[in-house]
């Protein structure tokens, strides 16, 4: 199986577009389809590591063909770092937190500063870091 087919597969199994799984990587759409396309460009080592965090594929398998293409259970709990899992109980915190990482990331800062602000009025005072 061709590494391009390979990350085709991946993407299927992520239920991820070409578009959508571009935007989780970082990179253009066209890049994508140069990956899954015939005779199909390789992605960098980084980028193969994101593709496979973001469609729940092994990265051997991925990479070389190797190995299960899914994810156990348990490596895929394991495999989930702290600051990306929600670890939220409440339902509006949870929809600020998903809204912030949907993002993108040049629109992070401010839309953290406006919730900052929003939080100055309601208590009224300046919060001190």
């Amino acid at each position: 199986m061709t590494p391009a087919l390979r990350i085709r597969l991946a993407r299927r199994h992520g239920g991820l577009s070409q578009a959508a799984l571009a935007a989780a990587v970082g990179v253009q759409r066209s890049a994508v389809s140069h990956w899954e396309g015939n005779p199909g460009k390789s992605p960098s080592a980084a980028h193969l590591r994101e593709i496979a965090m973001v469609t729940g594929v092994q990265f051997e398998w991925l990479a070389t063909g190797r190995g299960r293409m899914a994810l156990s259970q348990q490596v895929e709990m394991d495999s989930i770092a702290t600051a990306d899992a929600l670890l939220v109980d409440d339902p509006l915190e949870r929809r600020l937190l998903t809204a912030f990482r949907d993002s993108p990331v040049r629109a992070r800062a401010p839309l953290v500063e406006v919730v900052e602000q929003l939080a100055q009025r309601r208590i009224g005072r300046p919060r001190t870091s």
